[in-house]
């Protein structure tokens, strides 16, 4: 069966920058499993799987407009250090949940200097060409109740992922 719209796909993947660096993989987990055509992977990388058959080695190269975007200057903010109140010791790379107009949004610390502290709400691969090495292990038909819910339910699916 080929991967199009409604169809349950579980892979395996290696993903890596441009200079060859690993990000991430699922080596030694399960095999990342996602309902195709509902938005539950990046855009880029699922337009790369499409078509293809279980067992299928795929090498995609996704750029950053559809994989985590761009570098978006203005979710960089300096904030007062008083803003993390019952914080005591605020480090770089330290993440927190801030509220902004648009709901919450996970932010990340990059800078402490004296009562300033520099965050990121960006994603930590925005900006980057993301290339993956993808093995797939299994293409099926997703049930009515999936395709309704819009994501995989059961072993290795998405509502366990959460």
């Amino acid at each position: 069966m080929q991967i199009a719209d409604n169809t349950v796909v579980a892979f395996h993947y290696t993903l890596t920058n441009d200079a060859g660096e690993v990000l991430d993989s699922s080596e030694g987990r399960e095999p990342l499993t996602y309902l195709h055509g509902s938005g539950n992977i990046i855009p880029g990388l699922e337009k790369e799987l499409a078509g293809h058959n279980s067992g299928d080695q795929v090498k995609a190269r996704v750029e950053p407009s559809e994989g985590y975007g761009e570098v978006q200057p203005s979710l960089v903010q300096d904030v007062p250090r008083d803003a993390f109140q019952g914080v005591e010791d605020i480090q770089p790379g330290m993440q927190f949940q801030a509220q902004t107009e648009g709901g919450p949004l996970l932010v990340t610390v990059t800078k402490v200097e004296g009562d300033t502290v520099t965050v990121d709400g960006n994603h930590p691969l925005a900006g980057e060409t993301l290339n993956f090495d993808v093995n797939v292990q299994e293409v099926r038909e997703a049930s009515s109740e999936e395709v309704e819910h819009g994501h995989v339910h059961g072993e290795g699916g998405s509502e366990e992922q959460h």
